[in-house]
């Protein structure tokens, strides 16, 4: 196709309608920036991971003290391989 006549975008019913978006396209100059996210979900997400990390910490320790190490690391053990 090479050396044939571009084709036409529109007939002559849209070529009114060609003109006022090439218009609106070349006189608009404003460039809308997009800020971005302010981090408040971000931080709720982190803050709610450290919570529950700490709360994971605390109930280890609670074990340990409670049943002692052996059987802290039976029930661990035990557990894990439940899971698979």
């Amino acid at each position: 196709m090479i050396g044939a006549a571009p084709a036409a975008l529109a007939g002559p019913p849209g070529w009114s309608y060609l003109n006022e978006m090439a218009r609106l396209l070349s006189t608009q100059h404003e460039i809308v920036s997009v800020s971005p996210p302010s981090g408040g979900m971000r931080s709720v997400i982190a803050w709610a991971g450290a919570g529950l990390g700490a709360i994971a910490l605390l109930g280890a320790l609670a074990l340990w003290f409670r049943y002692g190490s052996t059987v802290f690391f039976e029930m661990i053990t035990s557990g894990i391989s439940a899971c698979f």
